[in-house]
């Protein structure tokens, strides 16, 4: 028997740390095992039960193990697993863009499939790239927001905030003109006077929610002027909805929230409902016709192994039925409500806290301990274990604590969530936080 089926006395959590590389690990850390997930909980080897208060990093929209998604995909599999996409097409792909196409901003036309949220970044910013060479024009500037996290292949770390997340490839990196957060008129000013070069291609963001550099929420009216000010200079507009898309922000798609809509929109993380990997990037016609030709030279050469998965294709189909129905419009409308009604009680103590908000099913609490509000801020561990110690998943960015969870939780259990983040607060309050640290 070959040595790769040979057993050993090892310990899974011994092989995990062995053979297994994390992302986000520090080196030779300890993870949890999983047993088996059901609604929204996770069920680890040792017997704890875990409520999952982010979604399994925001991809879980209607809870683990959903029965609709899991017979679409069962189903699927009676057919085919997957077939390559470059020169052939299936009905899950197809039926798929047709539904994305009718029910996203922006009258998307077409859907460009890829596997994650990076690459369908990726994607994105090449079409512009392209789009503006097919129109033999010079126009090579990318515009993004301070603060802004795209994913981690080279193009979206190109356009993201410089820093601790890509501070050892920025030599790599493409030059970007960044302007400032999008909480006041000086940001407008700033993408105004950038524009008027006319040497810009795109405009790439994150529509209303940044999601890694914090949560950090801005409202759709400043929104909506950058984009009038992009549509009048010929800018083509990236929104970023791999985190925001599909009822996180109360309207469908973050973009709702404005009168001027996209170019392009990018889409992964809850597309699936967390069951496999899926990007896609929606274009409108505009986008189209800079790539109408039969010359070989100006085709969009790019693709992946794995475009179009047929067993992605058909659970992004059941969930989007799904985040479509009205029971779930209305536990997104109840969870709402509910972080509204925390909130209200939150800001009657005295806790030490920056910001306190919400934006549809996303809670947002920064707090103050005395240091830059950053990723990479202390008090994450600290906060990130005590959570776990009351069996609740949350994953602190830095000191920004933020809840998003699956559409299917109830009242109950996300009182459970609000207790254990009141619990700690005390504890921050009655104690010195730096002690914690």
């Amino acid at each position: 028997m070959h040595g790769v089926f040979k057993k050993n006395k090892m310990t899974l959590i011994s092989k995990d740390n062995t053979f297994v590389w994390h992302p986000f690990d520090v080196y030779n850390s300890e993870n949890l095992l999983v047993k088996k997930a059901k609604g929204i909980y996770i069920f680890l080897q040792d017997g704890r039960k875990i409520v999952d208060g982010i979604s399994s990093w925001w991809v879980n929209l209607h809870g683990h193990r959903n029965t609709t998604i899991t017979n679409a995909v069962s189903k699927q599999l009676r057919y085919f697993e997957h077939v390559i996409f470059a020169g052939f097409t299936h009905q899950p792909a197809i039926h798929l863009a047709e539904n994305l196409c009718k029910c996203l901003p922006g009258e998307m036309k077409k859907v460009f499939y890829s596997d994650n949220g990076s690459t369908s970044i990726e994607i994105a910013l090449k079409m512009s790239m392209h789009y503006w060479h097919n129109k033999n024009q010079n126009k090579k500037v990318i515009i993004a927001i301070e603060g802004s996290y795209h994913g981690d292949t080279f193009g979206a770390m190109s356009v993201a905030e410089r820093g601790g997340f890509n501070l050892p490839f920025e030599p790599y990196l493409f030059d970007v003109k960044f302007i400032s957060f999008p909480n006041n008129e000086e940001s407008i000013m700033q993408f105004s006077y950038i524009c008027q070069t006319n040497e810009v291609a795109a405009f790439i963001y994150e529509p209303l929610v940044q999601g890694s550099s914090g949560m950090r929420i801005y409202k759709p009216e400043i929104l909506e002027k950058l984009l009038k000010i992009a549509k009048i200079n010929n800018i083509i507009c990236i929104a970023d909805e791999v985190m925001t898309g599909f009822g996180r922000t109360n309207t469908l798609f973050a973009s709702n929230q404005c009168e001027t809509k996209p170019d392009i929109i990018c889409l992964s993380k809850g597309l699936t409902g967390g069951y496999l990997p899926l990007g896609a990037t929606a274009v409108n016609q505009k986008i189209i016709n800079g790539f109408e030709s039969k010359k070989i030279k100006n085709v969009f050469l790019h693709g992946h192994s794995y475009t179009a998965n047929p067993l992605a294709c058909a659970a992004a189909l059941a969930s989007l039925k799904i985040t479509l129905s009205n029971e779930s419009i209305k536990n997104r409308k109840n969870i709402e409500l509910w972080h509204c009604n925390f909130i209200e009680k939150i800001k009657e103590k005295n806790y030490p806290l920056k910001r306190l908000e919400y934006i549809g099913t996303i809670l947002v609490l920064e707090i103050d301990n005395q240091s830059d509000t950053s990723y990479f801020n202390s008090l994450r561990e600290y906060l990130y274990i005590e959570f776990l110690n009351r069996n609740i998943l949350l994953r602190p960015l830095g000191n920004v604590i933020y809840v998003l969870p699956p559409y299917i939780i109830s009242k109950v259990e996300l009182n459970k969530i609000y207790k254990a983040i009141e619990e700690i607060l005390n504890l921050l309050s009655n104690n010195n936080i730096s002690n914690k640290l």
